[in-house]
């Protein structure tokens, strides 16, 4: 399952959550903020974290369907091995190859920087 996201590519408790808030880097990209940081693993994980200032039901559930479907993609592209988690704020949702290029952008960025 090449392209798949079960379980154990998400982030799900609130302990891994704070863990990478805490201990992470951060990159922000307007109303777009992405937590990282390194989990030994040999893949990336995924929070998302999209408060109700982000919109109503309809435009917060698009953006993070739109979100999932670009970790998806880009999962296996480049370095591995990261815990991502995504803040939104207010904004209309971008177009999915613009959120993929933000998630690349960011786990480069974070890789980098731990080099």
């Amino acid at each position: 399952m090449p392209f798949g996201f079960d379980r154990s590519r998400r982030l799900r408790h609130r302990t891994e959550f704070d863990l990478v808030y805490a201990d992470g880097r951060v990159v922000r990209r307007g109303p777009v903020r992405i937590h990282g940081l390194a989990n030994g693993l040999d893949h990336h994980r995924l929070g998302l974290s999209v408060p109700r200032r982000a919109g109503n039901a309809v435009r917060r559930n698009r953006m993070k369907r739109l979100l999932r479907e670009a970790f998806r993609r880009m999962q296996d592209d480049g370095p591995r091995g990261y815990d991502l988690v995504i803040t939104l704020g207010p904004h209309e949702p971008h177009l999915l190859a613009e959120y993929q290029k933000l998630l690349a952008r960011a786990v480069q960025e974070m890789n980098r920087a731990a080099s």
